[in-house]
């Protein structure tokens, strides 16, 4: 039996429509691919205003449970606390953090110098920890040279000597000043993304809802506001147990009699957001500073160390973050280390975030929602 000519017509235009589609949507996938590769950073930073919209926008959601007061005025009620509190944390104890943070340079240098000389002792080649012999013995050994063929027979520097000493200073001040640029310029984004996320949360939720097919639209809602159920609660417990990895961390630096008590216990608190890798990098931070004071100061530090980490990994995270987040160590270890060997500082500490969202994007495709309402899935 023949087909008739129409139908046929239909079919192969189908097909047509179909193949296009799909190559269009891979090219898409291919260029967003490369869009994240090249333009990491930008990605990341904006990553973070969001994040950090997600957190005002939780906390001003949880001032609503007390006060039945309109959006903004509570979003201004949480900026002004967060900023008393800052200005209160470095009007009380900026000349603290200040001093005890040059102790704290000062004792680490001086650690790994120690640490390097008791290595090469027993045979161990630590060459590959010195970043700067190379550069710094090339300049020493070229520096007289230099001085001796472009220097005036009185002595004093030639003029070609003198101008390339100041374009060097000059680049060098140079570098400085673009590097404080940018930090301070990435703050304010991050800052500014942030409340603007945190002002209008729904103007920027109906927004991206809108770049979704109409027909998947309702799926795309239920996503959408599991994600940001899912990190705003993340946030709310990663605050908790940053704060807790502080306090603990002080109080029990000062008590073993650790001179940068305070100092340490506010990088263990921040390095507490990325977890495993920042609990590493504390602890050594810690020991190392420990080790100035002698080695019973070390040991104790150490199984301070070891407590804190117990605390968080087998108090507060069962207690505060499995409420939010549920996560294997081993996967969540990997992919820091996937994201940061790729992208960097930026990918190592945005990775569990990154992850979160993944999981619940995941999570609901694998449920069967043929009979669920997805007015009542979010």
């Amino acid at each position: 039996m023949l087909v008739p000519p129409e139908p046929r017509l239909q079919a192969r235009s189908d097909l047509a429509w179909a193949i296009a589609v799909g190559g269009i949507g891979v090219v898409l996938f291919i260029a967003m691919l490369a869009f994240t590769w090249y333009y990491a950073a930008a990605v990341f930073l904006m990553f973070a205003g969001m994040l950090l919209g997600v957190g005002l926008n939780a906390m001003t959601n949880r001032l609503g449970h007390m006060l039945h007061w309109p959006h903004a005025i509570r979003l201004i009620i949480v900026c002004l606390a967060l900023a008393a509190l800052l200005a209160g944390v470095v009007s009380l104890f900026g000349a603290t953090i200040a001093d005890q943070t040059k102790v704290l340079s000062d004792t680490i240098k001086s650690q790994l110098g120690n640490v390097k000389a008791f290595l090469e002792g027993h045979g161990i080649d630590t060459s590959y920890f010195d970043f700067s012999s190379s550069t710094t013995s090339g300049s020493e050994r070229t520096a007289p040279a230099a001085t001796q063929s472009h220097s005036l027979p009185s002595g004093l520097p030639s003029p070609s000597a003198l101008a390339s000493s100041g374009g060097a200073i000059v680049t060098q001040t140079l570098k400085v000043l673009l590097g404080t640029v940018s930090a301070v310029g990435n703050i304010f984004i991050v800052l500014f993304l942030g409340l603007a996320f945190a002002a209008q949360p729904s103007v920027y939720r109906s927004g991206l809802l809108f770049l979704a097919p109409s027909k998947y639209r309702e799926q795309a809602t239920v996503i959408v506001d599991r994600i940001s159920d899912t990190l705003e609660r993340w946030l709310i417990a990663q605050m908790i147990t940053m704060f807790a990895v502080f306090l603990v961390t002080w109080i029990g630096l000062s008590i073993i009699g650790i001179q940068a008590a305070f100092i340490l216990g506010i990088q263990a608190g921040l390095l507490a957001f990325v977890p495993t890798v920042g609990a590493i990098i504390a602890g050594v931070i810690v020991v190392l500073a420990s080790l100035a004071s002698g080695w019973v100061a070390a040991a104790s530090a150490a199984v301070l160390f070891l407590g804190v980490h117990a605390m968080e990994s087998y108090v507060l995270t069962p207690l505060i973050q499995r409420q939010a987040l549920d996560i294997p160590p081993a996967t969540l270890f990997a992919f820091q280390i996937l994201l940061g060997i790729v992208f960097g500082i930026w990918g190592l500490t945005l990775a569990l975030p990154l992850l979160a969202i993944a999981k619940v994007v995941i999570d609901y495709f694998k449920t069967d929602h043929t009979v669920e309402d997805p007015a009542t899935a979010i």
